[in-house]
């Protein structure tokens, strides 16, 4: 059932999406749980690490909302649930500087948690451009003259932010070191994160195409976008057991008890067509990735306190 925005109140908190931060957040749980198994955590790391990926995740919802609306992808055929620019009750302008305001803020709020955790200069360069670069890739997978979204680079993007960068970037600022085998987890996290923007894409094959975004799904179609969501799901969980026999971190075996939500939310892709009803699966993919993070987490470190 389509949202009707009545106010610029709700216009603003549907634009935020909140909706997407409890996967924002996983990588920064995923990571912080392996620093503690490891005797490596630092509160004070997860919390400014957790607040600049959500201030991260709003700008790009609020460039995801701009951009789609300047290129057409949120025109009056979209099928996914309506924008705020799209409302017509938030104008172009004003998204523009709210896009500058939470960039700003999440350029501070990365250099207070990279001074709390760095002692060399050169590593806190090193992060500075690393930052510089999540916020670019916020404002332009949609935005700008050549957004990256509209090419298919996008489940490479969230692999890579949501993934590797955020889980093994956020574990060395804990631990400032760089343990190899926490690369599995944060493939886990990187192909589930994927699979949730490619649900999205499958939900908006007809409106892409019509726009000219050519998502993963668009390029190859939808049969072939169902068995891609399937190979990121197993894939994924794949990755978790080499962990656990590498590491004989057997506690994080506790995760595959959300593996039966996940194969829901891949039969459930498999079976809707239309948008409104594979719009939930979004969320359900979403919820499910932090649900394993969390049972990870719990197990993996309770198993060795015990």
């Amino acid at each position: 059932m389509e949202i009707k925005l009545t106010s610029k109140r709700e216009a603003w908190l549907h634009a935020l999406r909140l909706r997407t931060l409890p996967l924002a957040l996983s990588s920064i749980l995923m990571a912080s749980f392996m620093a503690y198994f490891y005797g490596t955590y630092r509160w004070e790391v997860f919390i400014l690490a957790a607040l600049t990926t959500t201030l991260l995740q709003i700008l790009s919802n609020l460039a995801n909302d701009y951009g789609d609306s300047v290129h057409g992808a949120d025109s009056a055929d979209r099928e996914g649930p309506i924008r705020a620019v799209q409302s017509g009750i938030i104008p172009l302008a004003e998204m523009k500087v709210a896009m500058y305001i939470f960039a700003g803020l999440s350029f501070l709020s990365g250099l207070l948690l990279l001074y709390v955790s760095l002692a060399s200069w050169v590593m806190f360069a090193a992060f500075v451009g690393l930052g510089l670069l999540a916020i670019l890739a916020a404002i332009t997978y949609t935005s700008g003259s050549n957004p990256y979204g509209y090419v298919g680079l996008g489940d490479i993007s969230v692999f890579l932010f949501f993934g590797l960068t955020g889980v093994l970037g956020t574990y060395f600022l804990h631990a400032l070191d760089f343990h190899v085998p926490t690369l599995l987890p944060a493939i886990s996290l990187g192909l589930f994160s994927t699979a949730v923007l490619n649900i999205n894409n499958i939900r908006d094959i007809k409106s892409d195409q019509q726009a000219g975004k050519r998502s993963i799904p668009v390029r190859i179609g939808r049969e072939a976008a169902i068995r891609y969501n399937w190979a990121l799901i197993l894939g994924g969980n794949a990755f978790l057991i080499l962990y656990v026999l590498l590491e004989n971190a057997w506690g994080g075996i506790a995760a595959l008890l959300v593996l039966p939500l996940m194969l829901k939310v891949g039969r459930g892709v498999n079976r809707e067509i239309s948008s409104d009803k594979l719009d939930p699966f979004l969320k359900k993919m979403a919820i499910s990735t932090l649900l394993w993070v969390l049972a990870f987490g719990v197990g993996v470190n309770l198993v060795e306190l015990l």
